[in-house]
């Protein structure tokens, strides 16, 4: 029998009546001949609430200590859906991240999977049963509770199918597919009936609510598609194309150029420093966990973008600048708007065509950053959403391109 990896989120088991309708969703698909592996998220806000109660008694709460926290909300989904499954007549058993071999190096609160050992899942699927993995968690290499950061369960599940050599990942939450732009905030955004890896590892990257990045390191070394899809539509069968969602695999039907989605990020400081040891400035970076993006370094000269809802502790890091890196300022009151396409700096066309766009829109970019896939622009925050929806008109809406 072939193996399917089905990954929910937190929205889809937020409550019982959606547990148990993600039950009969794995049901059905177990009823289809396949061995199933799921993977869950904590339900609904759970990680959220943890966290909250967590900052209500600690400004700084240790690293360690949150990693046992918040791993919590997933083992409480992955035993109320496999109890659901046994509702149904099914055959469940649930594993944590670490009884399902999910090794990582002995980062907290961002852990990366280094191994994964899944002899328990297979000897659990071989006798028939259906395995609830908890996400986002697994175990370091010295035997510590580790979480893998935003968008972990996603990353749990793609590693999972890659060590089992499954037959496809299932993404399910309630959106049903990656889209051109949030349609929150552009309702003229398109779902993308197919996006290349290195596409969708730049939305991440540039802050867009769609799989980890590190999910797409494994399914790009692997080869494995993964079907983004909705809770709500019927399980995938042997044959489809996936086409109510979006599919990720290597290459994206596209011409080199084109824009696959514009995305933005509130609340992003950049940091500048002049005068001062780049390598001392990263250096400080890495000790505090402020992984810094658009790295620019120039003689003296260092600037990089850092997401504040990752910082652990800015307070302790600004502290730390101060005195490591006397002439470093770290600015907010920022947001970032990425374009992101496969060849979209082939030339200076689309950085050129950007700029006229938000300087129609009365928007005055503070910086700028290029890569092979991704044009980023810094632009005041409470402006963020207004350069989205200038630069999806420009690079989207213009094209014509019909929803899939």
């Amino acid at each position: 029998m072939s193996i399917v990896v089905q990954k929910y989120g937190g929205s889809s088991v937020a409550d019982p009546g959606k547990l148990r309708a993600v039950a009969a969703r794995v049901m059905a698909t177990k009823a289809a001949g396949h061995e199933v592996c799921v993977v869950v998220s904590a339900m609904g806000d759970t990680t959220d609430e943890l966290l909250a109660t967590a900052r209500r008694l600690s400004d700084d709460p240790p690293r360690r200590e949150l990693d046992m926290l918040l791993s919590a909300g997933e083992r409480i989904a992955m035993a109320l859906l496999s109890i659901a499954v046994r509702e149904l007549g099914g055959d469940a058993i649930s594993f944590t991240g670490s009884q399902s071999g999910i090794i990582t190096n002995d980062r907290h609160s961002d852990a990366r999977i280094v191994e994964v050992r899944p002899y328990r899942i297979q000897d659990e699927l071989a006798r028939g049963r259906v395995v609830v993995v908890a996400g986002y968690q697994g175990v370091s290499y010295k035997k510590e509770v580790t979480t893998l950061g935003r968008g972990g369960s996603d990353t749990t599940a793609v590693a999972l199918a890659a060590a089992l050599e499954a037959e496809w990942c299932e993404i399910c939450s309630d959106v049903d597919g990656v889209y051109s732009a949030d349609p929150r905030v552009v309702p003229a955004a398109r779902r993308l009936g197919e996006v290349s890896y290195e596409e969708t590892q730049e939305m991440a990257a540039a802050g867009a609510r769609v799989l980890n990045v590190q999910a797409v390191e494994f399914a790009k070394e692997k080869g494995i598609a993964i079907y983004a899809r909705a809770t709500a539509a019927p399980p995938m069968r042997r044959g489809e194309d996936g086409a109510d969602g979006t599919v990720v695999r290597r290459f994206a039907p596209r011409p080199p150029g084109s824009v696959a989605g514009v995305v933005g990020e509130r609340d992003v400081l950049a940091l500048r420093a002049a005068g001062d040891d780049p390598l001392a400035v990263l250096e400080c970076l890495d000790a505090h966990g402020a992984c810094g993006k658009q790295v620019h370094a120039l003689g003296e000269e260092l600037a990089l973008v850092l997401s504040r809802e990752n910082l652990h502790n800015e307070s302790a890091l600004r502290d730390a600048l101060a005195r490591c890196a006397p002439g470093a300022r770290l600015e907010a009151g920022l947001g970032a708007v990425s374009a992101v396409g496969t060849g979209i700096n082939g030339t200076h066309a689309n950085l050129l065509a950007g700029m006229h766009a938000l300087r129609d829109a009365g928007i005055a970019p503070a910086g700028c950053a290029t890569s092979g896939f991704r044009i980023t622009w810094l632009v005041p925050d409470a402006q963020t959403d207004d350069a989205v929806r200038a630069l999806h008109r420009l690079f989207v809406e213009s094209t014509g391109q019909p929803v899939p």
